[in-house]
């Protein structure tokens, strides 16, 4: 059995499934006892783990290369055969497009999309063999945040990737770093902190040349700090460690504290300000201006460890080359227009300033986009599970592709894997991306925490007792 075989099974047989009421299994007295006995036996004879407690289950090394993550969220699935993952089509590709081949011809951008982007190809590495679960917009971004199938039964109170790292982060953090460890840029519907405390949540905001929304008072530091006093006096143990009302409480005690670090505080300045000259530089666009906003984030060193940002409208079912008729529009030349100069700009400032060995930038949508030609109707491009991830930095070697894709089954270049690319020998998947992820940040994606409220178990990276999936240890090759 190969690997792409034994990947199969395992997923099938681990599939949640659910029946009708009527269709429920019948119990006999003989298969209550033989479970009841399983139970108690298993009990006794068991190393049980106390409630609260987490362990590995994996012999497994994290390479432990970055400290910081920034994940490019493409929100709405951009074409893969568009982008990276280029396919010239005769008669469907516009001529406007100007691909260039790169590398010795293992990459070819269209520069008229991402012309900005080919200056920085020594950085990136391009995976071209991935492949989302679901092809349902709310679905599939859900399970790209997550990692996991959001309708399974620890999928439902699972925190965000973020959260995981939030939480796993916080014994390193110092006592003069102010930031939250997961802060969120322009991002809607993003997933939050599941089942954990909701101070390992995502910090929600977006970028302002002004800086940080509320960050002083029109009283002034001195008077601010008076009622700051105040208000403790009056609740402070009614929102501290121990609260009357629960976690929860102590949870939004801990977010005030959190507040409170970054009012009156130079680095929020420094960090979520910025000058016209900047702003042009990222694209002079709200998707530019959260992409510079991260990058002095991770420059100030003030605890973040996680950042998303979104990057919405990529949904193209119809009319994804009309500049003419639409030139400001939801097409794929504008989209690209933002994306192109912030993400070109994100990585040679990085780069610059010393912080690109240790920050690892991922940019992704949730799926992709049909191959092939067009769609008769609309001349857009459908919802398709082929997809790819860029990444760059923290450790990650820049300048390789992994994986490729074909026209097997006609249905036109980008179709499906033809070469995988890494050792797991089938198609990368997004809980590989996360195992990725946790690695590079030196986390043990094989952990179990045992403090859900299913009791279950809730694992970092699904199905870790089985091995199935894994990181992509050759992004660092």
């Amino acid at each position: 059995m190969n690997e792409r075989e034994r990947f199969d099974k395992i997923v099938q047989r681990r599939q949640p499934t659910h029946h009708s009421f009527f269709e429920r299994p019948h119990s006999t007295r003989r298969h209550f006892f033989r479970d009841t006995l399983t139970g108690v036996g298993g009990f006794f004879l068991a190393d049980r783990l106390a409630r609260g407690e987490t362990e590995t289950l994996g012999s497994v090394q994290p390479k432990n290369t970055a400290s910081s993550v920034i994940f490019i969220f493409m929100r709405g699935a951009p074409s893969h055969v568009d982008t990276f993952d280029f396919k010239n089509i005769s008669g469907v590709t516009p001529s406007n497009f100007e691909p260039e081949s790169f590398m010795d011809g293992a990459v070819t951008l269209p520069m008229a999309l991402l012309g900005n982007t080919s200056r920085v190809l020594d950085k990136l590495a391009i995976i071209r063999s991935g492949l989302a679960w679901a092809r349902a917009h709310p679905l599939a971004q859900t399970w790209m945040q997550i990692g996991r199938n959001p309708t399974s039964p620890t999928g439902r109170i699972a925190p965000h990737i973020g959260s995981v790292v939030a939480i796993e982060k916080e014994p390193e953090r110092r006592p003069d770093q102010a930031f939250p460890t997961f802060i969120s840029l322009q991002a809607r519907n993003i997933s939050g902190a599941g089942y954990f405390p909701v101070e390992y949540g995502p910090f929600q905001t977006y970028a302002n040349a002004s800086g940080l929304a509320s960050a002083s008072h029109p009283a002034g530091e001195a008077a601010f700090q008076s009622r700051w006093d105040l208000l403790h006096e009056i609740d402070s143990e009614l929102r501290g460690e121990g609260s009357p009302f629960g976690p929860q409480a102590s949870g939004m005690g801990n977010l005030y504290h959190g507040a409170r670090r970054l009012m009156f505080n130079p680095s929020v300045d420094a960090a979520f300000s910025f000058t016209n000259e900047e702003r042009v530089r990222y694209g002079n666009t709200g998707f530019g201006n959260a992409v510079l906003t991260a990058r002095k984030i991770i420059e100030q060193d003030q605890g973040t460890r996680f950042i998303q940002i979104d990057s919405p409208g990529w949904d193209h079912h119809g009319d994804i080359y009309n500049l003419a008729n639409n030139p400001n529009g939801n097409n794929i030349y504008g989209r690209m227009a933002q994306f192109d100069p912030a993400f070109a700009a994100l990585i040679e400032d990085l780069d610059s300033s010393g912080k690109l060995d240790e920050t690892l930038i991922l940019a992704c949508g949730e799926f992709g986009r049909t191959p092939g030609p067009l769609s008769a109707a609309r001349n857009g491009r459908d919802h398709y599970l082929q997809m790819f991830f860029v990444l760059a930095g923290g450790g990650v070697k820049g300048g390789q592709v992994i994986g490729a894709t074909s026209d097997q089954g006609g249905r036109g270049p980008g179709a499906f894997t033809s070469e995988y690319g890494w050792s797991r020998q089938r198609d990368i998947r997004p809980e590989d991306i996360e195992a990725t992820i946790y690695s590079a940040l030196g986390i043990d994606w094989t952990t179990v925490r045992y403090d859900d409220p299913l009791d279950r178990g809730f694992y970092y990276v699904p199905v870790a007792d089985d091995d199935v999936y894994a990181p992509v240890d050759e992004l660092w090759a």
